[in-house]
């Protein structure tokens, strides 16, 4: 194709289509195996443990069942295998640093990788979550200057937003509408027929890839505004000595309320991109008081756990200093080994300031990365330890299941059972947010 005296690079055919997925983690390595159902798949990962255990079969995110089914997915940390793809899509986690704003390297790093062995004709597909604009402001100049092509006449490019939530088996990949966009008409449409032939729930095509950015940035952005409404309520009712969760399932006697409950806003998503949001708005003129606040409440929610019980503790007439804490749960939800940004390490550092000595447990949880992530070495809960405090921090099966009883018996006569989650009926704990 000739448009004004530029060459345009024929795309290729989708039925044609050879896929590299860049980044097994969470949201990688579920679309290589569904790609690799279809299409010669490669799937790429810089950590050498990740593809060894890949390739014995082992998924410690416990995202894939079962990997055999996978036999035509290569796994891989070698650029040479990536060179005879001509469909390079981007799954790298996209952080916030220690001052809260957006950290590009791994995202700027796959797209060095990809300039690397694009060739002319070929398409890059970003799934990772970004502020509007980065695709095409950061990330193709990375690739036009390590490959030496040009956008959108030798190599094109398509946003399609990863939706996968963690540990849900009752929606997985496939049955999430998947938002596409590409960098031109021929573009979107190639993007869009490619993941229509794997998503049976069907894709949605947005005009443009900042719209397709902007609209999965503001999805966790929006709950996030509103679980801080409701950590704010939890806060005023719990000073009015009145119960939030009993308040919520009264309200949600309404057609039209949003029940949420209050409590730690951690993980990959909710707690990270409206940051993504915030930076950008911010390069624009705009500061949003609404998500900037929304984020204070609950990056503070930690600390208010730790005040509420603290002040319970102090009521009893229970010691503080050096009280032994048991907290249950290390990941940032339930039934799931994900332990990205997760805020009970926050909660346990700030039980620390008072003197207090918690010890964390988690079943799903892998110890070696906490580890190396917390420095902090998960316990197995003792009923003869006599712990002053018991909190139910994360939800697993594994603490649910027997009631508010059993978590109540591993504190001491008098202790306190936290029920930070209100899993139970009130009059089963002794304290809920």
């Amino acid at each position: 194709m000739e448009i004004k005296g530029i060459n345009i690079a024929a795309l290729p055919d989708v039925t044609q289509a050879k896929v590299a997925v860049i980044g097994l983690g969470y949201v990688g390595l579920p679309l290589a195996v569904e790609f690799s159902a279809k299409y010669q798949t490669v799937g790429f990962d810089i950590s050498t443990k990740r593809i060894e255990e890949l390739r014995q079969g082992k998924d410690r995110t416990g995202e894939v069942a079962d990997l055999s089914v996978a036999r035509e997915l290569n796994f891989t940390n070698s650029l040479d295998e990536l060179r005879d793809c001509n469909v390079y899509i981007v799954t790298v986690p996209t952080p916030i640093d220690d001052n809260h704003q957006p950290d590009l390297t791994p995202l700027l790093a796959a797209s060095d990788t990809v300039g690397r062995v694009i060739g002319t004709g070929d398409v890059v597909i970003y799934e990772s979550t970004v502020y509007p604009g980065a695709t095409e402001d950061d990330c193709v100049p990375v690739i036009e200057k390590n490959s030496g092509l040009r956008f959108n006449s030798d190599f094109f490019v398509g946003y399609s937003p990863e939706r996968i939530n963690p540990g849900d088996k009752a929606r997985p990949l496939t049955k999430i509408v998947k938002v596409t966009s590409g960098s031109n008409e021929e573009t979107a449409e190639f993007v869009d027929a490619l993941y229509r032939s794997i998503i049976t729930a069907g894709t949605y095509r947005a005009s443009s890839i900042k719209v397709a950015e902007a609209a999965k940035v503001i999805e966790n952005t929006q709950r996030d505004v509103n679980i801080a409404l409701i950590n704010e309520l939890s806060m005023v009712f719990a000073r009015l000595g009145i119960d939030t969760s009993e308040v919520i399932d009264a309200a949600a006697t309404k057609w039209n309320f949003m029940k949420l409950k209050p409590g730690l806003v951690g993980g990959h998503c909710i707690g990270v991109d409206p940051y993504y949001l915030l930076h950008r708005s911010a390069r624009a003129g705009h500061i949003p008081d609404i998500i900037r606040l929304s984020r204070e409440i609950n990056d503070g929610m930690p600390r208010e756990a730790a005040r509420r019980l603290i002040r319970s503790m102090i009521e009893k007439d229970i010691r503080i200093s050096r009280a032994k804490v048991l907290i249950l749960g290390a990941t940032f939800k339930e039934n799931c080994p994900d332990v990205r940004n997760t805020k009970v390490f926050d909660l346990a550092a700030a039980l620390r300031e008072w003197g207090v000595e918690p010890v964390i447990a988690d079943p799903h949880a892998d110890p070696d990365e906490i580890i190396e992530e917390y420095g902090v070495a998960l316990s197995e809960p003792d009923g003869q330890a006599g712990y002053e405090a018991v909190v139910l921090a994360v939800m697993h099966d594994e603490y649910t299941r027997d009631g508010g009883a059993a978590l109540k018996s591993l504190a001491k006569p008098g202790g306190i059972f936290f029920d930070m989650k209100a899993a139970f009926a009130k009059q089963d704990s002794d304290l809920r947010l």
